[in-house]
């Protein structure tokens, strides 16, 4: 009996960014999100303008590339992958990123700071300290440091704001607490926040992120 082959095909495809600019007289640098799953790029750009001082901020809002539609109805939502082929689709992901922060001004001395929610969090790690553009930070709100990045010690890691729901059942307080203490053995500046919440971004989580950009600015001043 012959044997059925598995074949990766590299393809071209297109992604959807959608981009804020700041206000000129206050350019702080670019904060980058990634939405979870089942979402789009239109909810994580909500979150990130609800950011407090994310005026002075271009804001980008990156949508994953796997699309398809909520349940029967008409939304468009995506995913950033799944387990299959997962090194692939992670390189497809970065290169994708890449080119997405190539499509918006910004130059070597642009602060870059990358945020996520729940499947997007993986993302913003991946993006910050494996991708093409240097992070001065990772938000990460209801997701999980991508194992890989732990294992390999050579790796840096920019400052980490870290956050989860009291009651999210998806990035339970083990998963948490065991993230957060290795990435504290690792001597990276990590602040962990627990907020009265499910597996969601609330408004004091926004609240958070602000202060954390507030904090890399003065730190770079």
């Amino acid at each position: 009996m012959n044997e059925t082959q598995v074949h990766i095909v590299p393809t071209l495809t297109h992604g959807r960014v959608l981009a804020r600019r700041a206000r000129a007289a206050a350019q702080k640098g670019l904060l980058v999100g990634f939405h979870g799953y089942m979402e789009n790029a239109r909810i994580q750009m909500d979150r990130l303008e609800a950011v407090p001082g994310s005026a002075a901020w271009t804001v980008v809002s990156i949508q994953a590339l796997h699309r398809f539609y909520r349940g029967r109805s008409e939304d468009v939502v995506a995913s950033w992958m799944t387990r299959e082929d997962r090194e692939d689709a992670i390189a497809d992901n970065l290169a994708y990123v890449s080119a997405a922060l190539d499509e918006v001004p910004h130059d070597a001395s642009t602060r870059v700071v990358y945020a996520g929610f729940s499947q997007g969090v993986a993302m913003a790690f991946r993006a910050g300290v494996l991708g093409t553009r240097g992070a001065a930070g990772i938000v990460a709100v209801g997701g999980d440091v991508p194992p890989e990045l732990l294992e390999k010690a050579s790796l840096q890691f920019p400052p980490v704001l870290f956050t989860r729901g009291s009651r999210d059942e998806w990035l339970t307080a083990p998963r948490f607490d065991q993230d957060v203490a290795a990435l504290t053995a690792r001597r990276i500046a990590v602040t962990a926040r627990v907020y009265d919440a499910a597996h969601e971004w609330t408004a004091e989580v926004s609240q958070a992120i602000g202060e954390f950009l507030k904090d890399l600015q003065l730190s770079d001043s």
